[in-house]
This record gives structure tokens, sequence and C-alpha cells, in this order.
């Protein structure tokens, strides 16, 4: 059996905030896939139990909150006699820019407080799914960027990477990382390309307004028949005599 966990903070308040793209992926996984049952309350978190071919899968979303949620995870991998190598992370990343995924097993907590409470319940050698939301530039900024809602532009990379992450699901499972990061590199790529393809150009030059001979006769302009049928009749709606 394997424990995919997804991580944000529970409640309509936080639903749509970067920090829980976490939970956005694992709902994605379980909107995608029929074999998952509906989303019940056991070990202080929402479960989804379902398969991928021969492989058990637990999805869990905490709701003890990002900072105690290797409680509920812990809690998880007790009850079904596992441990940190069958357990894999989906949460946010501000290293990484938007759209981007990056999966490793171990390592630090990189100051996120959701993997540092998992590292204290469950040990570090898991997988880590790290889903990028891009950095505000400034370490003051952090804390409302996170638990800031995405922005409507962002759906343009986002719900690409959140129904690829749900279509790969599998590959996930079966430990095909580099296949899965590639997947998704390839969908959130042709999404960004296709957007700016419709984007106009920066500065695009003025479009000058033709104007008639009429109103830049009333003008004084330079560009006014002398001769010619199309003078004659300037001249009549002018009131100019020769």
């Amino acid at each position: 059996m394997l424990v995919i966990a997804g991580l944000g903070n529970p409640g309509p308040k936080y639903a749509a905030n970067r920090h829980n793209i976490g939970f956005m992926a694992a709902d994605a996984i379980v909107r995608r896939h029929s074999s998952f049952g509906p989303w019940q309350n056991k070990f202080n978190a929402e479960i989804s139990e379902g398969r991928f071919g021969d492989d058990k899968v637990l999805i869990i979303k905490p709701l003890t909150f990002m900072n105690n949620s290797g409680q509920a995870v812990g809690e998880a991998l007790r009850f079904y006699k596992l441990g940190p190598q069958d357990l894999i992370v989906l949460y946010d990343e501000l290293d990484l820019t938007p759209g981007k995924v990056r999966i490793k097993t171990g390592g630090g907590s990189g100051g996120h407080n959701g993997i540092k409470s998992i590292d204290a319940h469950c040990g570090k050698d898991y997988r880590r799914v790290r889903l990028g939301i891009g950095h505000p530039g400034a370490k003051e900024r952090v804390h409302s960027h996170v638990l800031g809602d995405f922005a409507k532009a962002d759906r343009a990379w986002l719900d690409p990477l959140l129904d690829t992450i749900a279509d790969n699901a599998v590959l996930l499972v079966k430990g095909e990382d580099s296949s899965f990061m590639n997947k998704i590199a390839l969908a959130v790529g042709e999404t960004e390309m296709a957007a700016s393809k419709k984007k106009p150009a920066a500065n695009p030059a003025p479009v000058r307004k033709q104007q008639s001979h009429i109103r830049q006769a009333r003008q004084g302009g330079p560009q006014v028949p002398t001769s010619g049928p199309m003078a004659e009749m300037l001249r009549k709606l002018l009131g100019k005599k020769d």
C-alpha cells in the first residue's frame, strides 16, 4: 500500500491559497480516477482509498492545519504499518517557478512547516513532490504570498498542472518520477507557449486613422486636392471660391 498526502489548510477560507496546492492535487487525483471512493474523515484527516492496477493507494489531506500535518500522516502510516518509503507528499515550493515540479527522496524541509512536521512524525526518507508556486521576491512578502489566493491568470498553468498530475498519478505510484516530471513539463510548457503566441506586441505601433478629405480640409491639412472633381466638391462644401 502507498500513501499520497496532499498538504494544505482545511476550510473554505484557505481553499484557493497557493499554500493549498497539495490539497488541490490530491482532489484532482480522486476526481479523475473512479477507483477512489468518497472522502471520509479518519486519522484527523480526509481520506480516500483506491487502486492503480494492483497497487492500493490511500490519498490523505490532513485536517490538522499545515504546521501539524505530520500528526495525521504519521497516524495513518502507523495504522497500516507503513514506513516513510511508502509515503509521497505533494506540497507547495517557493523556490520553483510556477508550474515547475521536482521530485526527491529525503533532504531538508526548505523552511516548509508542513514538511518539518512530517519529518518529525514520519522520518525523512519519503518522496517529496514539490509543486512550484514562485517566490514573491522578498522575505517579508512570503507569508502573504503563500496564504494568498491564486490569481485568475495563474489558471493558465495551474489547471494543466493539476490535470496532468491526475492523469499521470500512476507514474508516481510506480516510481517513474522522471516520466511523471516530463509529462508535466510538456503540458505546462505547451500551455505557456500557446499563451505567449496570443499576447500582443509590448509596444505596438499606433495605427493612424485615415481622415476624410473633408475633415483634412476643415483642419487646414496639407492633403486637400487643388484640382479635379474632389477639389470642386470641397470648395462648394466649405464655401470657398476661386
